[in-house]
């Protein structure tokens, strides 16, 4: 007798977080009500107050959940024993993953000002991945490897350009495959890197 399969449960917390996700990417924060997040996550808006103290605890719940998935694939793939510039190339990719695979993720986290809302959570995540990316630049810099420059304002500087070619994509205001991709973040290497 074969066997049936479980069936299938919905969460509805990760549906209000999915709804929540796709209206603060096309509305952002200050325009989503959370009736509008209830009806497209189709539950009654008490629901989510089940969940969700407030607005401010839901962005903030969705931000942690976005936020350390990036956070994990950066730190599990990153190579502590390879050179800087394969480390460098190892972050560029995890991003570029994450952009691709989580389109409205990236865009979420990184299109929008959350600085308002956010709290000491968050706050701190954020840093920690800061941190992290700083770290990689100053241990870089002491090996003769990156330009001399504060180390988070490299970070800045290369994030900015990342987030520029992603935005070019999905504008299709440039062609950018893999190919592209790659090209980009040899070009971004090569501009920090010291050259002999």
């Amino acid at each position: 007798m074969a066997r049936r399969a479980a069936p299938l449960t919905w969460n509805k917390q990760d549906a209000i977080l999915d709804a929540a996700l796709g209206l603060f990417v096309e509305r952002g924060f200050h325009g989503t009500a959370v009736p509008e997040v209830a009806e497209s996550a189709g539950v009654a808006a008490g629901t989510i107050y089940h969940y969700f103290d407030s607005k401010a605890a839901l962005v903030n719940a969705l931000y942690r959940r976005e936020k350390e998935k990036v956070t994990r694939a950066i730190h599990t793939s990153f190579p502590a024993r390879a050179s800087p510039r394969a480390q460098f190339a190892a972050i560029w990719r995890e991003m570029a993953t994450f952009a691709t695979d989580n389109p409205q993720g990236f865009a979420f986290l990184e299109l929008h000002h959350h600085g308002s809302y956010l709290d000491q959570q968050n706050l701190a995540l954020d840093q920690s991945l800061r941190t992290f990316g700083a770290g990689f630049v100053r241990a870089a810099q002491t090996a003769g490897v990156l330009k001399a420059m504060d180390p988070k304002l490299m970070m800045e500087l290369i994030f900015g350009a990342f987030i520029g070619v992603i935005r070019a994509r999905w504008e299709q205001r440039a062609f950018v495959d893999d190919d592209a991709l790659a090209a980009a973040e040899a070009a971004c290497w090569d501009a920090i890197a010291l050259h002999p």
